[in-house]
């Protein structure tokens, strides 16, 4: 038991994104757009000099929502699964991912083969992810019929087999629509829009990172009564 905790509080990033989501949340309220452009890079590769109050919000908002699952949900599920191994291998998995699953001269076929293992290995506890944000959809004053509306028609939109189930969930709990113009420093890209209403602003930033906490809650205990039903059978 002690070297699955240890395990779980190496891998497990849920904490510092719900922290980093408020400060976030703090410093727009606060009218300090330069500081909260310095604590963007923590959460996603946007680019934050073009990015006004808004769309700082936007970005921070996705992020928590696709992180949710990635950094939390995924470890947890893999945990449930396959004990300390599914712990430590899918931060492994997902750490590659990060370093350099993208294309460039580099590492193209090396960050291609990470980022396609990342997706693989994200396909259950996305859903699993977006399963429980549709339920607690009701805790930020949501409708889990919406947040189902929105995976059903939006999720497969997005070029992420995984990010999509947790943007277009989150987007349909809060009543918001994510993406549109988004702007990296390497270009801008078109995303597909994801759920109905208007665009995010401080204050559903502030109720995305309350509704990631209660779904990191509740998939830690379901992980918990899984793995110890798994154990006495």
């Amino acid at each position: 038991m002690l070297v699955t905790a240890v395990a779980a509080w190496t891998v497990l990033g849920g904490t510092t994104l719900a922290r980093t989501g408020r400060s976030m949340a703090d410093r727009l309220e606060a009218g300090d757009l330069e500081g909260a452009r310095e604590l963007l890079p923590s959460l996603c590769g946007r680019d934050p000099g073009v990015l006004d109050a808004d769309r700082l919000a936007r970005a921070a908002l996705e992020s928590i929502a696709e992180n949710t699952s990635d950094a939390t949900v995924a470890p947890l599920v893999w945990g449930a699964v396959a004990g300390v191994p599914g712990l430590l291998g899918y931060r492994a998995v997902n750490t590659l991912d990060a370093m350099v699953g993208y294309r460039n001269a580099r590492y193209e076929r090396f960050g291609w083969a990470a980022a396609r293992t990342d997706d693989i290995a994200n396909l259950l506890p996305a859903r699993v992810s977006g399963a429980i944000t549709t339920a607690l959809a009701p805790l930020v004053g949501g409708r889990p019929a919406d947040a189902w509306r929105a995976w059903r028609r939006d999720a497969a939109k997005h070029p992420s087999p995984n990010a999509g189930v947790a943007e277009s969930t989150m987007a349909g709990a809060l009543g918001v629509t994510l993406g549109g113009r988004t702007e990296y420093r390497h270009g801008v890209e078109m995303r597909p829009t994801l759920g109905d209403g208007p665009t995010p602003v401080v204050r559903d930033l502030r109720r995305a990172v309350r509704l990631s906490e209660a779904v990191q809650l509740a998939t830690a205990l379901a992980a918990a009564a899984f793995a110890l039903a798994r154990r006495r059978a």
